[in-house]
């Protein structure tokens, strides 16, 4: 936990970055902090945030008598920052892009605001341990909601939990989430959990997915996807044993014969890896 600092403080609420181009003494802003005492916009000058992506919202707010659909980014860094953005904007279109290409997120991003010509701003996202820009194909097309409901769903197997969140400014914000956040489907968290055990590379698992003409796990047969978990542990345990043979009929004694009687897989599996990499220091010591 952080160091508990005593004094005067401000309290423990959200940080709001508002994403709109705003030109104040002659520079040019992609967000900004709203001064709601004064009713004034305060230009934020640095143009990225970093920090861990918690969660996406939909907020309806209402805007001259219209409702009026924003997307809050939730991100925590040194405090708990909250990025709202219209959601037919091409700042949060692009935001969605890349976000969309990310598979882990339990590594920090870099979120920055790029003002373009007119009033657009758009995103750019970064690796914030690597410095790597994010690169994604624009498609105007895309199913705006569906991307939003597959990042929240790869947020919740990271582990990422929700904060209640209240406003700065003594009202209550009503919330309308377009597809509700739904847990992730058992065989889609299957295939990640051992995976991710294995450091079995994930473009490989889509392009065995691509295969089957799926995009998830779960759109699969329970026997397909055991076809699949069977492919990434004998990957593993390849350079591992001399016989290719050994390690599928031990996978069969040690894995799939026991999860058979209801023992957790991944247990199963972690001893099998042991058992393996045990057999290849027997066999080096000879």
């Amino acid at each position: 936990m952080a160091e508990m600092k005593l004094g005067l403080c401000n309290p423990p609420l959200p940080i709001y970055l508002y994403v709109d181009k705003l030109s104040d003494e002659g520079g040019v802003y992609g967000w900004y902090n709203y001064d709601f005492q004064q009713d004034k916009k305060v230009p934020v000058i640095p143009r990225a945030l970093t920090g861990y992506l918690l969660e996406l919202r939909l907020t309806d707010k209402d805007f001259k008598g219209k409702d009026n659909l924003k997307l809050d980014i939730v991100v925590l860094a040194d405090e708990l920052y909250i990025v709202r953005s219209g959601i037919e904007t091409n700042f949060t279109k692009s935001f969605l892009l890349a976000a969309s290409i990310i598979e882990d997120f339990s590594k920090p991003l870099m979120i920055v605001v790029n003002p373009g010509d007119e009033n657009v701003v758009f995103c750019n996202l970064y690796d914030a341990e690597t410095k790597a820009k994010i690169r994604h194909d624009w498609n105007s097309n895309t199913d705006w909601a569906e991307i939003i409901q597959d990042i929240q769903i790869k947020l919740s197997c990271d582990g990422t939990r929700s904060y209640g969140l209240e406003e700065d400014f003594g009202t209550i914000v009503k919330q309308s989430i377009a597809k509700p956040k739904i847990p992730p489907h058992p065989q889609d968290l299957r295939v990640k959990q051992i995976r991710t055990l294995l450091n079995y590379p994930v473009d490989l698992v889509k392009e065995w997915l691509q295969l089957q003409d799926v995009e998830r796990p779960s759109q699969l047969d329970d026997s397909k996807v055991n076809e699949l978990v069977k492919t990434m542990c004998l990957a593993w345990a390849a350079d591992k044993v001399e016989a290719s043979n050994h390690a599928e009929s031990s996978y069969q004694q040690q894995v799939l014969s026991v999860t058979s009687d209801r023992t957790d897989e991944v247990a199963a599996i972690k001893a099998w890896m042991n058992y393996i990499l045990g057999q290849r220091v027997a066999a080096s010591s000879r």
